[in-house]
């Protein structure tokens, strides 16, 4: 008899244990998912688990989006990272958006005033650039367009002038000044090592040794290395050009100079002095 019971015991606990098994083979998305405090997507039970965060899905293409904050507008450096990786560098045309290239936005594809924005939005990029670069605060190419239109004598529709851009980044915060290329090499570089970022105007005209079908193109070049005579390229028009080191010594020589100015270049940012502090880089575009 007790032989009898003893069996019956161990066949009910067994039961149990089947059951608690089965439970946690059919839901362990449900189990980890309580545990970790994170949803787990079925492609990650093949893979181990980091409870630590959630996944990281690399590129995306948002809504709000900008360098390290999605929907904040706020940038915070990692002193671990390479300086250009706080460099902003927005495309402009319509094919980069198409193929959804990084750093291209839908405003490749729009018109605004009459004109779609890919055939004249460099310099606006430049702006963008500048301001999402060298601030705490965000914008897009096409923030930058509404906000010069709003407050300068630009008329939109197209390329913008060098007086618009001036008055726009002055407005924004940014200490800026008007140049023309130096009659020297040893000046330019001493000119683009006192800027901490610059707007050129390049032009194939003036030399193909970089870019071969640009008559007038607005670009965009940060973080100057006076070891290697490197800059860091911000190309909103040319997109294997975009976020390259390039020599100094090509943007000397593609200096347009059948234009008033050449150069713009932003030595500091005061806070106090931005009338704009947009906070968001929002709309659709693409950002890593």
């Amino acid at each position: 008899m007790k032989k009898q019971i003893t069996f019956i015991i161990a066949i009910f606990l067994c039961s149990i244990l089947l059951a608690a098994g089965m439970y946690l083979f059919k839901s362990p998305e449900k189990h980890a998912e309580k545990t970790s405090g994170y949803r787990i997507s079925e492609e990650n039970l093949l893979s181990p688990i980091d409870f630590s965060k959630p996944k990281n899905t690399g590129k995306t293409s948002g809504q709000t989006t900008d360098a390290n904050k999605k929907t904040s507008g706020t940038s915070s450096a990692n002193p671990l990272s390479s300086p250009e990786t706080q460099i902003y560098s927005y495309l402009q045309g319509p094919k980069s958006w198409e193929n959804k290239r990084t750093w291209s936005g839908k405003w490749g594809v729009t018109y605004y005033d009459g004109a779609k924005f890919g055939a004249f939005g460099c310099g606006l990029c430049c702006i963008a650039n500048l301001y999402c670069s060298l601030t705490p605060y965000k914008c897009t190419p096409i923030d930058a367009y509404k906000f010069a239109k709003k407050h300068t004598g630009y008329s939109g529709g197209g390329a913008i002038d060098w007086g618009y851009m001036k008055t726009s980044l002055s407005m924004m915060g940014l200490s800026c000044t008007l140049e023309k290329k130096p009659a020297t090499y040893k000046a330019f570089q001493k000119m683009i090592a006192a800027n901490a970022g610059t707007i050129t105007l390049i032009s194939s005209n003036n030399s193909t040794c970089y870019w071969t079908s640009n008559p007038g193109h607005y670009v965009t070049i940060f973080l100057y290395n006076p070891k290697t005579d490197k800059v860091f390229l911000a190309d909103s028009g040319v997109p294997d050009h975009n976020r390259k080191w390039i020599s100094l010594k090509l943007i000397y020589k593609s200096l347009k100079t059948a234009s008033t100015w050449h150069m713009l270049g932003v030595t500091g940012y005061s806070e106090t002095d931005d009338t704009w502090k947009h906070k968001a880089a929002g709309g659709e575009w693409v950002r890593e």
